[in-house]
């Protein structure tokens, strides 16, 4: 947009360095599953063993020398590394291997400007860019670095370079005032949502998981998704009606990753604090995955940055279907709570369970008993039945209905506080469940 670079085409070359701190690797599957969800063409994959980086291009002379070689052998335009280069490195491999060079955020980035599809996942996808350009802008513009003097040379008193730079800044500033906007009105909403004590759910996990696919079986929903990584950008809110709960808000997230770059968590704030609100979180969790323990860690070290780390948590193991005669279960703790449960969302086997675990976390406080209820609280009556909270009914000698009923006393204590009766007027007995 404001520099020039080499060109890029779909044909790249991918890096992967080995041997470097295990906090810092990078799983070469994840890395060739991210480079095919971008749409490139991977025509080789290049493991360099490498235990201290170098500054000057991350790899080694020697090794550069070789992707060179590569590069002009098989016509690529694109070396993607796996792993975050500084601008510096990232210069100087272009002008080594004469083509265009990106990093593990470019790539993710890259990738993430593919799937937005809202105004707002627009504005967040541009503002990570920019923010990551920013650093990127020392490029072709050597023929103007310098301010011109003379008879029709004379400028507006900055080089292309700066005013690049006062552009970028101006464009970040308006677009983090629009999301500013979409955070407030997002605020708005959840403010609403609380005032009528729905509460909300929110899926979260590492991406591919299968979120959206069971996001789908569980509202009737088409949100789109795929066998692909960050299929769902946009974040996608549904009702749900559960048992002994009455309406939640579902809601459908983009999914982490593996050192999931920081500028995306800052842009994508707004979109994240759908999972730092909710009542409590869906961490899906697919079962089939090998390296599944260190995903689930990675889930919790972005949750713990976007301040959810404390949310209750309701562990969904998904895809069982991968899982030779493995059947849909909910497993508990000591005290009888629901702490996971295993399924096949594509093949909706445990759903029925899922949906009990949660409406029992999400109905810790509920009202089990027998309201004796006089002629005048005939509303209430209807009501009741219309929540579909009534049990049994009879009738005693005083003609009153004797109601047998199981709700949420949230439910319960709104329904008589907005006529302005008093409850111990018509609680027979009740016990909390």
């Amino acid at each position: 947009m404001f520099f020039e670079r080499p060109g890029g085409g779909e044909r790249a070359i991918l890096v992967h360095l080995e041997g470097q701190d295990p906090e810092a690797r990078e799983d070469p599957q994840e890395f060739q599953e991210l480079a095919r969800s971008a749409g490139a063409e991977s025509v080789a994959f290049v493991s360099i063993s490498r235990h201290q980086p170098s500054a000057k291009y991350l790899i080694g002379s020697g090794k550069v020398d070789e992707l060179r070689d590569l590069v002009h052998a098989q016509k690529v335009e694109l070396v993607i590394f796996n792993h975050t280069l500084t601008p510096s490195q990232e210069r100087n491999l272009e002008r080594a291997l004469e083509c265009r060079v990106l990093d593990r955020t470019g790539l993710i980035l890259d990738i993430f400007a593919q799937r937005a599809r809202t105004h707002e996942g627009k504005l967040q996808v541009e503002l990570a860019q920019l923010e990551h350009m920013s650093t990127r802008l020392v490029r072709g513009w050597t023929h103007l670095e310098r301010q011109k003097g003379g008879i029709g040379l004379r400028g507006p008193g900055e080089t292309q370079l700066e005013t690049d730079r006062r552009l970028l800044r101006g464009r970040i500033r308006q677009i983090k005032q629009r999301l500013e906007k979409v955070r407030s009105q997002r605020e708005q909403a959840r403010r609403g949502r609380r005032r009528a004590e729905i509460p909300s759910v929110s899926l979260v996990g590492y991406t591919n998981a299968g979120k959206s696919t069971l996001f789908n079986a569980l509202t009737t929903s088409e949100v789109y998704a795929a066998n692909q990584l960050f299929a769902t950008l946009d974040p996608t809110l549904r009702r749900l009606e559960l048992d002994d709960v009455g309406p939640v808000v579902l809601a459908d997230t983009v999914g982490f990753i593996r050192h999931l770059p920081h500028k995306l968590v800052e842009a994508f704030r707004a979109t994240l604090e759908e999972s730092s609100n909710a009542d409590l979180l869906l961490h899906v969790i697919d079962a089939a995955e090998p390296e599944r323990t260190a995903q689930v860690e990675q889930v919790h070290a972005v949750l713990a940055e976007i301040g959810a780390n404390e949310l209750p948590m309701l562990e969904v193991y998904n895809k069982i279907d991968l899982m030779p005669d493995f059947e849909a279960q909910i497993q508990r703790d000591e005290d009888g709570k629901p702490v996971r449960v295993w399924l096949s969302a594509r093949e909706g086997r445990g759903l029925e369970l899922l949906e009990k675990a949660v409406a029992e976390l999400l109905g810790d406080d509920m009202f089990v008993g027998t309201l004796c209820l006089p002629q005048r609280l005939g509303r209430l009556r209807a009501q009741l039945f219309q929540l579909g909270a009534v049990q049994s009914e009879e009738h005693d000698e005083q003609g009153r209905a004797v109601l047998q009923v199981r709700l949420p006393r949230v439910e319960l204590n709104r329904l008589v506080s907005r006529e302005g009766w008093q409850p111990a007027e018509f609680i027979a007995q009740h016990t909390l469940q």
